[in-house]
């Protein structure tokens, strides 16, 4: 009886032991996950350098501050130095794996010189704040580094790049995505694949499939949207063409697709401010990329 006893309350003292290690194993997987509030922070710190247009101090100051971090997180960081408009234009390259599957995250980190959408004609000729525009997808993707396994199962290798100058076409001088567009001009080999970022921290967050996107990864990413419960800010129906960042890409033959929350009301306007932004909406993305790129 004492023999059965003790044979009973040595089970019971290994189960609840492997209830503690289970239990120490889980807090470690959250602790792992995308963690929409860590990416409102990078927001925040954007922010409070002022907007990044080209040139300016603020600018300077997010790109040592890309820097940084990524390294902080372990990637191989490199910047790529370019000239347009007699102004630096930086774009920064950070690098993880080897291999021939290969994606590139993509977000813009420039914020656009004037607020010309806005109604109020003193804050029209002011910069854009970029919260929202910009902002945000910097956000998502310095917390993607930070998460991201260093095996993954969609790809051997990837690379975050944040393009710089996308934001002030329609400017005197100025034109489109031109960060994006050198980046891809001085490309050697071809990524598999590019996924963009760009205005999707919008608090009332609609994301539709935008139509100039590949129509497979699009399918991918929606599908995978929905399988966590987030069919309400992945809209699976088509709306807008945008000439984006990942525009340089598909011209190159490259399959591409553009996660975009175009009806913002903020957009180009001196309201595009850190209170727009919801890490709600930042996790709901970066979550959905995480499942998707580490899914087979």
């Amino acid at each position: 009886m004492i023999k059965n006893q003790n044979r009973f309350l040595f089970i019971i003292a290994m189960l609840v032991a492997l209830g503690v290690v289970s239990f120490f194993l889980a807090k470690s997987a959250i602790a792992a996950e995308f963690d929409g509030q860590r990416a409102y922070q990078h927001v925040e710190v954007q922010l409070a350098f002022g907007p990044r247009t080209p040139g300016s101090q603020a600018h300077g100051q997010t790109v040592e501050y890309l820097v940084a971090e990524l390294e902080k997180c372990g990637w191989d960081v490199e910047i790529q130095e370019l000239t347009y408009q007699e102004q630096p234009v930086r774009n920064v390259i950070a690098r993880r794996g080897a291999g021939d599957r290969w994606i590139i995250l993509g977000a813009h980190f420039d914020s656009r010189l004037v607020a010309d959408q806005d109604r109020d004609p003193q804050m029209s000729m002011q910069p854009v704040p970029g919260a929202n525009d910009g902002a945000s997808g910097v956000a998502v993707l310095l917390e993607m580094a930070r998460v991201l396994p260093k095996e993954i199962a969609k790809a051997d290798q990837i690379w975050l790049v944040f393009f710089d100058s996308e934001d002030q076409g329609n400017l005197p001088g100025w034109d489109w995505i031109y960060g994006s567009r050198a980046f891809v001009d001085q490309m050697q080999v071809m990524p598999s694949a590019m996924v963009l970022v760009d205005m999707i921290g919008d608090a009332d967050l609609n994301i539709f499939q935008e139509q100039n996107s590949d129509v497979e990864l699009t399918r991918q990413i929606w599908e995978t949207a929905a399988s966590l419960g987030y069919q309400q800010q992945f809209i699976a129906e088509p709306k807008y063409r945008m000439l984006d960042d990942h525009i340089p890409f598909i011209d190159a033959g490259i399959p591409a697709v553009d996660l975009i929350d175009f009806d913002y009301p903020y957009w180009h306007t001196g309201q595009d401010t850190a209170d727009k932004v919801s890490a709600a909406s930042l996790e709901a993305v970066g979550r959905t990329l995480l499942e998707w790129l580490t899914t087979p």
